[in-house]
Formats: C-alpha cells, sequence, structure tokens
C-alpha cells in the first residue's frame, strides 16, 4: 500500500509517497507532468511526518544529507544514475558528461540525460546539481528557477 502527503515548501508543495519499503516519489505539484495521486493511496500525514521533518530541515539550511529508506523503481542504467547523482556534495555540481564518467559509461551523456529526467525522488536523488558542461542550467522537472533556487539555498549552506 502506498501512502502520502503534501508538504508545503519554499519550491511550492511537493507530494510525499511512500511504500514498505520507503520513499517512492517526491514530486513537485506544480510541475507541467505531476504525479498523479492514485485512488488506492492512503493520506496518512502521520507516517510521512519524518520525511517531512527532512525536508523542512533541509530547506531551513540545517540538513545537507538525508537519511530515508529510498525505493525509486527504475531501469539498472538509471538505478546507476541516480545512485552516482547522491554522490554530487551539496553544494556543488556536476554535467551529465562527469556522470556518464562516474557510471563508466562516458558515450552515455544523452542517456544519463534521460535518466535524470526520470528520477522519481527530485531533492533526494539531488538531479538538480546536475548542470550542462558549458555551467548553464538546462531542464529540470520543477522549472529552471525552482533548480535555480535549490542550487542557491545549497551554496549558501
Amino acid at each position: 500500500m502506498q501512502r502520502y502527503t503534501r508538504i508545503p515548501t519554499p519550491c511550492g508543495p511537493l507530494l510525499l509517497v511512500i511504500n514498505e519499503q520507503g520513499l517512492c516519489h517526491v514530486d513537485f505539484c506544480h510541475s507541467p507532468n505531476p504525479v498523479p495521486v492514485e485512488e488506492s493511496w492512503q493520506l496518512d500525514e502521520a507516517a510521512l511526518a519524518p520525511y517531512a521533518e527532512q525536508f523542512n530541515a533541509y530547506f531551513a539550511g540545517r540538513l545537507q544529507t538525508f537519511e530515508l529508506p529510498l525505493a525509486a523503481r527504475g531501469t539498472e542504467f538509471q538505478q546507476q544514475v541516480w545512485q552516482a547523482l547522491t554522490r554530487i556534495p551539496y553544494g556543488h555540481t556536476r554535467s551529465y558528461a562527469d556522470i556518464a564518467d562516474i557510471i563508466g559509461n562516458p558515450k552515455a551523456v544523452r542517456a544519463v540525460g534521460a535518466a535524470n529526467g526520470r528520477n522519481p525522488l527530485a531533492i533526494i536523488v539531488p538531479c538538480h546539481r546536475v548542470i550542462g558542461r558549458d555551467g548553464s542550467l538546462t531542464g529540470y522537472a520543477g522549472g529552471l528557477a525552482i533548480k535555480q533556487f535549490l542550487l542557491n539555498l545549497e551554496q549558501a549552506g
């Protein structure tokens, strides 16, 4: 059974969804393609309170590394990319080419971008820390303004 809640953040409301294994979705509610709340999901603010607390601490600048059970589903390649993203230090950025190198597949820059775009755990798996090789901001599910906000938040911390 999946349980969910919505939490307010400086980036707008976030949808948090857990299953028996852990957090499976973090989604910007206002994104162009938000994760729809399924009829079978149960609203459960109490069960998601520990998750919400860590997000609140992150946005307050008091948390740099989330410590939550994660249950993102994806292909083996996507999982590799998402694991690499979690190793980008707080306040730092990497390019898509850097991530392709880290996973040992330097020619997979476009595939890394596609996996980055399918990241179901926004902020926790920090795809906002991935930028163009030239330092430019590139696409982000929450929009480029939110990507810039998150990067600025982490640079200040």
